[in-house]
């Protein structure tokens, strides 16, 4: 797998509440966006998955909210494959600051999939392609994780 880039984008006035921050449920939208660029730049989209038949809703979704961003800001999205074992997928995502490259919100997002017909699918079986790809998102990711515990030591 190549080197991604990170989802980038501006905060836009539209995202931010009566406090001037942006509201919790915008975050949510980001992760979608930051999900299917993710998935593109991995090489097979979210529009290739469901011409194959496959949909993927999501289960659940979960953010902490750790600091702020305000309209105008630009913020970073980094996306990853956390967990995947052919019938789920679960996605992570670090919201950071372009400018203070601090965190400001991490999130997951658990996803299955399904037929057309609403049935339960094996992307190993029903789709390879997208099994492997998944299956090798899961081991940069580990990967990634592996050598962040080492350099902690």
């Amino acid at each position: 797998m190549t080197e991604r880039e990170t989802y980038r984008r501006k905060v836009h006035y539209y995202e931010t509440d009566q406090m001037g921050i942006v509201h919790h449920s915008n975050y949510i939208r980001w992760f979608e966006e930051a999900r299917i660029d993710l998935m593109d730049q991995m090489g097979l989209g979210y529009a290739e998955m469901e011409a194959e038949g496959i949909l993927s809703p999501v289960l659940s979704v979960q953010a902490d909210y750790l600091r702020m961003v305000y309209f105008g800001d630009v913020v970073t999205i980094d996306t990853f494959i956390k967990n995947y074992n052919g019938i789920k997928l679960q996605v992570g995502y670090e919201v950071v600051s372009e400018k203070t490259k601090m965190v400001h919100c991490r999130g997951t997002s658990k996803h299955c999939f399904i037929s057309r017909e609403g049935r339960p699918v094996s992307l190993k079986q029903a789709c390879p392609k997208f099994h492997d790809m998944f299956t090798e998102g899961l081991e940069v990711y580990k990967s990634k994780e592996n050598k962040n515990i080492k350099e902690r030591k």
